[in-house]
């Protein structure tokens, strides 16, 4: 099982990133998909995930409507595009199979001017 994140890097306060997450070595369309993030001296957050198809979606109270989660279960990815970047989204972003413990190595996602 590999889970593969790209997309990150450096943005500024307001700019909008998508992260892209490409799942091999499983049944990508069987398993629902979710993104975490982890912040300098701060613990693991739920940002967003989705189930198997993309029909249903949940997301962090705190995030305010300004990230949407997609899937392609044809190309095996699951993306997580974010808008009106805030300087405390700059996190660690990780995706991971459902509820499983199968997770990427993260990619650093950075909101500064």
């Amino acid at each position: 099982v590999e889970l593969m994140e790209s997309g990150g890097g450096l943005v500024q306060p307001g700019g909008s990133k998508t992260l892209s997450c490409t799942g091999s070595g499983f049944i990508f369309a069987n398993e629902p998909m979710r993104w975490f993030r982890q912040a300098p001296g701060k613990e693991r957050e739920f940002v967003a995930g989705t189930n198997w198809d993309g029909t249903e979606t949940e997301y962090a109270a705190s995030l305010k409507g300004r990230f949407t989660i997609s899937r392609d279960n044809a190309k095996k990815t699951v993306d997580l595009q974010m808008n009106n970047l805030e300087p405390e989204d700059t996190a660690v972003y990780y995706c991971t199979i459902g509820y499983t413990n199968y997770w990427g190595q993260g990619i650093q996602v950075t909101v500064s001017s």
